[in-house]
């Protein structure tokens, strides 16, 4: 067999080109157009919400003053690079010199010479592209600049409105900084091209620079100086807004040394900048390299050395008087720009004895005292209010004040969410997570300042329907803090619904299901058709959405449902509240949103960071502000209160603080998107209530600016400090809404308080100071009060003893009696919990109330109130009521028979607040008719007798009640976890009797 071969190739013959495959290009081709496509699938979904939401204007602008600027940007970076180097090589010497140096150079010529091209343009294009980016994101600064509004207040130092350092300043320092960057980057390609192609020499003799790169390289140096002389003068009005050694702004040092250096080095500059043009003309750089090392000296000695001179020989020897008026600026700018402006400062000489009577004056505020924690009873209301392993309620509840038979009453409220991890494992399917369980159902609602007889919140609305004091409203929830990350809703007229609304047991399935209705509501971006669908297929990740007969042409997707997540969307230029609130107002539930417009360029005005002075015991430090820059202002105003319709997830903004030039400036830049404020209802205005995070900044700078003198301030031996949570002793305690009557006022009103105590490193925890704020803003008539906003301090005198939380925590703990009853409360398998510490102005003293909770160790857990815990001076009060607990403190009169909280309130709506198997709504709420909270008491029950029982029988006694403590708290946690209410109850009334006994044998055995 033979075989043959090829023939080979004449010798010197081209060997034919291999040919290349088509895959390779064919694959990168089709990469880049699946990113392109997923990233225009992203960008159009976003276009297709905000068109849903009906703020597609508010991204128009955004896109657009953000395209402009990259435009701009990229325009401006990419020519001058472009220019730089095209001049460069356009001017090159014909024939360059002969040098050992050139030659080297020539090798490098051979190799760039092919790429030349590409280079000229893929370099101005790829720096352009970074240019453009960093451009586009200053979209604020300048829209701002472009339509800023004044403030009507002139700076101290150069006499300029405010708004030239809010607005005018940034965008400056950006076109300057930016246009530097850009003058760098051009000379550097200019120096590298002249350098590579024989225009600039570093050795040799005679000139070792061409006329054409003399002139390339002086204009582009002088243009850099002026941009130099810019950015110093600039520096000039920085100053103000700078941080000090001492204070935030320009202190003696800054005005009399460092603001005069600044303007010569300005001077400086452009001198320089002008030795430049004549180098390009005359041919010579000596003149401007004596200027820059001129410069250079001017920087170090005027710049640096005479400021430093001036503040270490002048300034510290006499700082109290030198510094006094550049102290007293920093002080009263701090105070307008947040608002601090109007305290009403008040003595107060609190007395340490609590006298017989004495709360009788503050019986009201006594009465409205919040017994129940909203971090601490979620547990709570999961367990009697969650109704199905699906839906679920925040770890910390919101706290508001509803009108209930005509009186206004503290109120502890949550949403009933979806929770679809609760769900099994088989359970989570798309067709479940996106289709079925669409939506959450209904609020709970229970009294603050009360509780039902065994601990238990008393709700006055609950339920599933939701039945209750609030009367009729639409109870589902689409959009909320835990909804899924999307859903696809409606159907079309006439096909059985599918989507859950609430569960049953009197319908076949179980279940009643409903349809949202598409046709009349827009909640989300229609994806009916297929292009859609395509769109948010890619955007999700879910084929599904391809392929489901249940997304027909009637469907809509929701997402981006968090309240919070909404606004931020639709108005990019607040800052929003960490805490998000629901309320049921108008027949809706709505989601309350507090938004700031803030600043960092108020002159003189400290800066503080919001991510670290709104961290308290409460939110918690997250991961994410640790990762993240903080966010420093200067500058906070509550603007803008905003709602979400839980049921539609309409956003509306309405102009809280229309005298805000920030605001004014922002409406000036998205026209018609904010509402006055006449249009929030009376409803609503009820609801709304002074922000916690514009309360934690004030509190904040108050522990530094409540003093008023610059003398008192430089001393600083007065300032104060939020002080740490009792309870949990981490972090900042948190402030906390009560409603109370301050020595000032005439009426109690819905407030918002923290305490403070000495600062620095003293471990003193005595108290310093009381804070409140009016945070009512109106009632239901929609008048705005007239009071709202207003900060009380209440400064005690310097030689206090009055105890601050701590100290009152560590007495309550090391108390005997209180010990000892606590110790029997968690005999067995019980786990006591301490409630917020609260502190009320009342009975010419300070007062402490703490609620204490007992939960079960393991199991079934959720906290019931046993006792409540209060301090006055140096006295401890601790009883089954407020009321006991108060007369124990105040000789056994305090002052408030009749107004004990929940003794007023012997008719309790007919709202189901529990879904217990076999038990009709009814029954369940007379079984949570709030009376006065069950349990112990810390004196004996039974009276002592001259002879006591021998010890032997009193430690048999306590033996056998701690034995039916146990029992009884095992039964009654059985009886709850099987819905039998009743058998709980029986069990806690034994409870109580073996506890009762405990304590008497106890105290017995003590002797």
């Amino acid at each position: 067999m033979t075989f043959a071969s090829s023939p080979r190739p004449a010798p010197g013959a081209a060997r034919p080109g291999r040919r290349r495959g088509a895959l390779g290009p064919t694959v990168v081709v089709l990469v880049v157009l699946g990113i392109l496509f997923m990233l225009a699938a992203n960008l159009w979904t976003e276009v297709l919400w905000f068109d849903a939401v009906g703020y597609v204007d508010v991204l128009r602008v955004e896109w657009l003053t953000r395209g402009l600027l990259f435009a701009a940007g990229f325009v401006i970076m990419a020519a001058a690079v472009f220019a730089a180097l095209s001049i460069g090589y356009r001017t090159r010497p014909i024939y360059a010199p002969s040098t050992p140096e050139q030659a080297s150079l020539d090798q490098y010529r051979e190799m760039v010479e092919p790429l030349r091209r590409l280079v000229i343009l893929a370099a101005p294009a790829v720096l352009g592209f970074f240019a453009g980016a960093a451009a586009s994101a200053q979209w604020e600064t300048v829209q701002l600049f472009l339509n800023g509004t004044d403030f009507g207040v002139a700076d101290p130092e150069f006499g300029m409105d405010i708004s030239f350092f809010m607005f005018t300043l940034p965008a400056l320092r950006f076109v300057v900084s930016f246009l530097m960057a850009v003058a760098v980057i051009a000379g550097i390609a200019g120096l590298a091209t002249q350098y590579l192609y024989g225009g600039l020499r570093l050795g040799g003799t005679g000139d070792r620079t061409t006329r054409a790169a003399r002139v390339q390289l002086g204009v582009t140096a002088a243009l850099i100086m002026v941009l130099i002389a810019a950015n110093y003068w600039l520096d000039r009005y920085s100053l103000l807004v700078s941080q000090g050694e001492l204070i935030q702004g320009a202190a003696y040092a800054d005005v009399n040394a460092v603001m005069p250096a600044k303007a010569i080095l300005t001077v400086v500059a452009l001198l320089v900048g002008a030795l430049f043009l004549v180098a390009a003309v005359r041919g010579t750089w000596r003149l401007p390299a004596i200027g820059v090392g001129t410069m250079v000296v001017a920087a170090i000695a005027v710049g640096g050395v005479y400021p430093a001179v001036m503040q270490r020989f002048e300034v510290e020897p006499n700082a109290q008087a030198l510094e006094a008026e550049y102290i007293q600026r920093n002080i009263d700018a701090t105070r307008t720009a947040f608002g601090l402006d109007e305290v009403e400062y008040t003595s107060y000489d609190a007395t340490l004895v609590g006298q017989a009577g004495a709360l009788r004056e503050d019986a009201e505020t006594t009465a409205s005292i919040r017994l129940l924690d909203p971090a601490v009873v979620s547990p709570s209301f999961r367990q009697l209010q969650q109704n199905k392993q699906y839906y679920n309620f925040p770890d910390t509840l919101a706290v508001d004040r509803y009108q209930i038979d005509g009186e206004s009453r503290d109120t502890v409220i949550a949403v009933r969410e979806l929770n679809l991890g609760g769900l099994g494992a088989d359970q989570r399917t798309w067709v479940n997570d996106h289709t079925v369980f669409t939506h959450g159902f209904g609020v709970v609602a229970a009294y603050g300042n009360t509780t039902a007889s065994d601990g238990r919140p008393a709700f006055y609305q609950g339920g599933i329907p939701s039945e209750g004091s609030l009367g009729d409203y639409e109870p589902r929830i689409y959009f909320g803090q835990n909804s899924p990350d999307y859903s696809i809703v409606g159907a079309p007229e006439g096909t059985e619904p599918w989507e859950l609304d609430f569960p049953d047991d009197d319908e076949p399935s179980g279940q009643v299901n409903t349809t949202f209705p598409t046709d009349e509501i827009t909640a989300g971006p229609s994806i009916g058709t297929l292009w859609n669908q395509l769109l948010f297929a890619v955007k999700f990740g879910s084929e599904q959405i391809l392929f489901s007969d249940r997304v027909t042409e009637e469907s809509q997707i929701l997402f981006d449902r968090d309240p919070r997540d909404r606004v931020g969307k639709v108005a990019p230029y607040l800052t929003l509240d960490t805490r998000v609130y629901p309320a049921v107002v108008d027949e809706k539930v709505m989601w309350i949103v507090d938004g700031y417009t803030t600043g960092d360029g108020y002159p003189y005005a400290a800066s503080r960071s919001l991510d670290d002075v709104t961290v308290d015991a409460l939110t918690g430090q997250s991961d994410t502000i640790a990762a993240l820059a903080p966010q420093e202002v200067n500058y906070v105003r509550n603007s803008v209160k905003a709602t979400v319709d839980a049921y539609t997830g309409e956003v509306t903004l309405y102009a809280w603080d229309d005298e805000d030039p920030v605001l004014q400036t922002w409406q000036g830049i998205f026209p018609t998107k904010i509402q006055p404020m006449s249009e929030i209802s009376g409803d609503l205005m009820s609801h709304l209530r002074y922000p916690e995070d514009m309360f934690k900044v004030q509190r904040n700078l108050l522990a530094t600016y409540h003093v008023d003198t610059a003398a008192e301030y430089y001393s600083g031996q007065d300032f104060w400090q939020n002080p740490q949570d009792p309870v949990t002793e981490s972090l900042t305690q948190p402030p906390y809404y009560l409603t109370l009557e301050m020595p000032t006022q005439d009426e109690p009103t819905f407030s918002l308080t923290s305490t403070f105590i000495p600062g620095g490193q003293t471990d003193r925890n005595v108290l310093t100071g009381f804070l409140a704020v009016d945070a009512e803003p109106g009632d239901q008539a929609g008048e705005r009060r007239e009071g709202y906003g207003q900060l009380r301090l209440l400064e005690l005198p310097r030689n206090t003893t009055v105890p601050g939380p701590g100290q009152v925590q560590n007495n309550f703990r090391s108390n005997p009696e209180v010990s000892q009853s606590l110790n029997v409360l968690q005999l067995g398998n019980s786990t006591v919990v301490s409630g917020n510490l609260l502190t009320l102005p009342v009975g010419g003293g300070l007062l402490y109330v703490q609620p204490v909770y007992v939960q079960a160790s393991e199991g079934t857990r959720f906290p019931l109130l046993q006792r409540v815990l209060v301090s006055f001076g140096d006295q401890i009060g601790f009883a089954e009521t407020l009321e006991e607990a108060l007369d124990q403190v105040f000789e056994g009169d305090a002052g408030v028979e009749g107004v004990e909280p929940g003794s007023d309130v012997e008719e309790v709506p007919d709202a189901p607040v529990d879904d217990a198997p076999g038990e009709s709504p009814d029954d369940i709420v007379d079984e949570v008719e709030p009376t006065e909270p069950a349990g112990p008491t810390t004196e004996p029950t039974t009276e002592p007798t001259t002879d006591p029982a021998p010890t032997g029988d009193a430690r048999a006694r306590l033996d056998a009640a701690l034995a039916d403590a146990n029992a009884a708290l095992l039964e009654g946690q059985e009886a709850l976890a099987d819905g039998d209410f009743a058998a709980y109850g029986e069990a806690q009334e034994r409870l109580q009797d073996a506890l009762e006994a405990a304590i008497a044998a106890e105290n017995e055995l003590d002797g």
